[in-house]
């Protein structure tokens, strides 16, 4: 069993009168998850699945008498892939209202719908979480730091997706069966995806522009959509947790980019089955844009699991200078280069510096990585 971050946070967050709410993608163990929590609670357990037909009709009509009914003397209700419910939202108020010794725990695998049907039913009645692939500082805990530093290019090539990393040797097998069951089946399932075909087409050419700065209206004319439904794609691709978007910053200079925005895949791998690509790091052409990707990528885990919170960007200016990350806390912006090849050594613009006096630099090489993607130094 590999120990994720995130289960001592909701340990410590059982039996407070909330409802517990953990989203992420689908096949990244939330299941397994909160079986674990359940059993590390100490106490007896209710599973409800979302999935299964007569769980959805259960709570088609709920009323505090009925829902005292299912629950009994059930301390801890679990309710997997909650967004199949209709009226989750309702049915976590009345639990949570009427029921607050028994602990409600729901996951789910995308934010379409779920958000929609518990924020305003759940305001102040919730904590939440999100759960990702396998992060760096998981496995190195589950091994060791030198074990994972040897596996980096591995894990650049076929991601962190429990059952690639548990299942040495089936990686190209089982990252195609994820992106052609899995991928797309919250997006699919949802009303306003009515050309199954163009979303692919856009999501392939997403995973051909990572670490470049992407244009709606040029996506839009590569593969036939108008630039609207281009965004609005993207925005459900990101609350399916497909990709998620890094925006520009623009503050200070008049040449700088206003409204760019990069996108980057959850996991390295799922973007390396879309475009069919698993060749290892010395026969690719785009071994830079990759590891800028899961250098963000496992910043990200790293941020929501630390529950640090800081504003994110990278900077571009109309002449081409740019930094490609930047993370403001504090009052203070921390600019970051990545570079894969280490004789590569970059300068940060000085307009860049002039511009924002006080700013923190770093360069990110496979030499120095973990202290930016786990927030300690190397062993």
């Amino acid at each position: 069993m590999i120990k994720r971050q995130v289960t001592d946070l909701i340990l410590e967050r059982l039996f407070l009168g909330k409802a517990i709410l953990i989203t992420g993608p689908r096949q990244v163990g939330k299941t397994t998850l909160v079986k674990e929590i359940a059993v590390l609670s100490g106490k007896s357990s209710l599973l409800l699945n979302g999935d299964e037909y007569d769980v959805r009709e259960m709570f088609a009509r709920p009323t505090s008498t009925q829902l005292g009914a299912i629950i009994g003397n059930s301390p801890l209700v679990i309710i997997d892939e909650a967004q199949r419910i209709e009226n989750i939202g309702l049915v976590l108020k009345l639990c949570v209202d009427n029921f607050p010794q028994t602990q409600m725990l729901v996951t789910g695998s995308s934010t379409l719908e779920l958000a929609g049907k518990i924020n305003e039913p759940l305001t102040g009645r919730k904590f939440e979480f999100e759960l990702f692939p396998f992060s760096y500082l998981e496995m190195a805990h589950a091994t060791s730091s030198l074990e994972e530093r040897r596996m980096l290019e591995h894990r650049m090539v076929f991601g962190y997706y429990p059952d690639v990393v548990v299942s040495a040797g089936k990686e190209n097998e089982i990252l195609q069966l994820l992106t052609n069951s899995y991928l797309y089946k919250d997006l699919l399932a949802y009303q306003q995806i009515k050309k199954p075909s163009i979303l692919e087409k856009l999501v392939q050419a997403l995973a051909l522009q990572i670490g470049q700065e992407v244009s709606f209206h040029e996506l839009g004319q590569l593969i036939g959509l108008d630039t609207t439904t281009v965004e609005r794609y993207i925005d459900l691709l990101e609350k399916s947790y497909v990709v998620f978007r890094l925006p520009s910053l623009n503050r200070n200079m008049r040449n700088e980019i206003k409204k760019g925005r990069k996108i980057y895949f959850y996991d390295t791998g799922i973007r390396n089955a879309i475009i069919k690509n698993f060749n290892r790091l010395a026969l690719r052409q785009d071994v830079g844009a990759l590891w800028e990707n899961f250098l963000i990528a496992e910043r990200y885990k790293y941020m929501r699991y630390s529950q640090l919170y800081a504003n994110r960007f990278f900077w571009r200016t109309v002449a081409q200078q740019e930094i490609d990350y930047l993370e403001e806390y504090n009052g203070i912006l921390h600019a970051y280069e990545f570079k894969w090849n280490p004789r590569k050594i970059p300068r940060f613009p000085q307009s860049f510096l002039a511009a924002y006096p006080g700013s923190q630099t770093m360069l990110v090489q496979p030499d120095n990585f973990e202290g930016f993607i786990t927030g300690r130094k190397p062993e």
